[in-house]
């Protein structure tokens, strides 16, 4: 943390972090003023509220459902099925996207063209990365997701459902007015972290699916500190900018946090 203070020094690889000449705020103010500005923040704060809208809710769905089947052997099989693609590495899984999207030998395009509609290039269409993004993330991470919550449902006293039971109470409103209620701390605290992260999109997969075509939509802050900060060997400038997407994220945490435990009474600290 204390080399941080790059962020506002004019580095200098002979003098080294220390030892270079003090800028102060100069670099930010550059990232600031600088025309992708706009641009970055937009797109960032577009993908991960995208992201948070669609995937916080899934693995909630998920385990209920999964909680409601009666069927071992079917249980575990949709368990260890969605559970599978956690484990992909994030280029197989960008592999994978590119070859289904593909505007020739894909999948997707193939079923298309056998109906008698036109290839389209996914990748290359800027108006739906965002959705390629988030949906395929929901199918690499939704099963691990569930698991905490399958946990959560596992804690539940079980008086409960007999109470729910003796009163009538049908399968739907055991999951409204038991299980909800018992998995509700656990999806508060994901839900703090997870606008706590809202800043930090995941760099790999995101970097991996960009090409020129696509970059209106798919440039933000991580990858933009990847091409100054490594490619550029603009150092000073490119921690300026992580700094300052890491001030926001613990910003939008600490106001969540404290969101959270005044309306819910659940809270990290």
């Amino acid at each position: 943390m204390a080399n941080a203070v790059l962020a506002f020094k004019n580095y200098n690889v002979i003098k080294g972090i220390w030892g270079s000449p003090w800028v102060g705020t100069k670099y930010f103010e550059l990232f600031l003023n600088n025309p992708a500005f706009m641009m970055l923040i937009k797109n960032t704060l577009a993908i991960s509220f995208y992201q948070l809208a669609v995937s916080f809710p899934f693995p909630i769905l998920l385990a209920l459902a999964l909680n409601e089947v009666k069927n071992m052997a079917f249980k575990k099989t949709v368990q260890m099925v969605t559970y599978a693609p956690y484990f992909i590495s994030t280029v197989v899984m960008v592999s994978i996207v590119m070859l289904f999207l593909s505007p020739r030998l894909g999948i997707i395009n193939t079923i298309a063209n056998a109906m008698g509609f036109e290839s389209i290039n996914y990748l290359g269409e800027s108006g739906m990365f965002r959705s390629i993004y988030v949906f395929s993330d929901v199918w690499q991470t939704m099963g691990y997701s569930a698991v905490i919550y399958l946990a959560a449902l596992a804690g539940i006293d079980p008086s409960l459902y007999e109470a729910a039971k003796v009163d009538g109470a049908s399968r739907i409103q055991k999951i409204l007015h038991v299980d909800l209620p018992g998995i509700m701390p656990t999806a508060v605290i994901i839900l703090i972290l997870s606008v706590g992260n809202i800043m930090a999109v995941g760099f790999e997969k995101m970097y991996l699916l960009q090409n020129p075509l696509n970059l209106a939509t798919s440039e933000i802050i991580s990858t933009y500190v990847y091409k100054m900060g490594l490619l550029n060997a603009n150092y000073s400038f490119a921690t300026a900018v992580g700094l300052f997407n890491s001030v926001i994220n613990l910003i939008l945490l600490v106001v969540v946090n404290g969101i959270a435990k005044r309306t819910s009474s659940n809270s990290l600290w």
